[in-house]
């Protein structure tokens, strides 16, 4: 066994541009931090036998990329018809408006801001386009908006941040939510068990192959991270500062601002659920 397949989700490897499944190829943004890993994963589906195709995700304004989507697109002899959105954060979302522009496409997002077009999104949705049939699942909890994309033909989901192909994704507080985003992973598990989902194609980093282990390994850690901040509580910590710095003191400290937003979304669940005591947080303190 090699080591990325011990990984949760077996992560297929490196992150590049290129076809992924059947009917999905990667057009990695030039975007890397430690928030976007490798970078903005955009995908360019299609049927393989259709001139069309549909874009999730165009990523950053960044021209250079904007316009690597579209001749991927040409060079595979096909016409971008539409463009989906996960999402509303900038790394995925903020390119739409221009790419909108570059292909003549409506942009099609759950957020009505986000929108180009008449059209929204919601779950239950079916996108058909040259033959491809997209589903759309509702994932809220990352933020309020986020949406996947269950790829039925290639037995796959595109998730946007809801699930990443390394490490976990944050809880986007106040408008992310973490009861949400529990209801988001056993939605997924279930197409992992009752609708042939195996692969994830995230927004940020590899793809993985084991859909159902991804997203059960989230559920454990999300447990194990609320065990541990509950307990924190207990032994005093007083503001989420200080759970932060207890709880996440093995992670890059570059990264504590965005645990932080989930760590007031955990508190705010803890108490929700009269675990830890006290009403909704507003001064920083428990």
């Amino acid at each position: 066994m090699t080591y990325a397949a011990a990984l949760p989700g077996q992560p297929r490897g490196t992150v590049a541009s290129g076809p992924a499944t059947a009917r999905a190829v990667n057009v990695l943004a030039p975007n890397p931090s430690a928030m976007t890993l490798d970078g903005t994963n955009t995908w360019l589906v299609s049927e393989p036998d259709s001139d069309l195709a549909v874009v999730i995700d165009p990523g950053p304004l960044d021209e250079g990329h904007l316009r690597n989507v579209v001749d991927t697109a040409e060079r595979a002899g096909k016409r971008i018809a539409l463009t989906l959105l996960t999402h509303g954060h900038p790394d995925h979302a903020e390119g739409a408006g221009r790419f909108a522009e570059l292909t003549g496409t409506k942009v099609r997002a759950l957020d009505p801001a986000l929108r180009l077009g008449d059209e929204g999104l919601a779950g239950g949705d079916v996108i058909r386009v040259g033959g491809l049939e997209l589903l759309v699942v509702p994932t809220p909890g990352h933020t309020g908006d986020s949406l996947c994309f269950h790829l039925p033909a290639d037995g796959a989901v595109l998730t946007g941040d809801t699930v990443l192909g390394r490490g976990t994704t944050l809880v986007a507080h106040p408008d992310g939510r973490l009861g949400d985003y529990l209801d988001s992973l056993r939605r997924l598990r279930s197409l992992t068990v009752d609708d042939g989902v195996r692969t994830v194609l995230p927004g940020h980093g590899p793809v993985l192959e084991d859909a159902q282990g991804a997203v059960e390994f989230y559920l454990a850690h999300r447990a194990h991270r609320l065990a541990q901040i509950e307990t924190a509580v207990e032994n005093g910590f007083a503001t989420a500062e200080q759970v932060v710095a207890h709880v996440y003191a093995d992670v890059d400290r570059s990264l504590w601002p965005a645990a932080e937003w989930s760590v007031r979304a955990q508190l705010e669940y803890l108490r929700e659920h009269g675990l830890i005591p006290g009403g909704p947080e507003t001064d920083g303190t428990l």
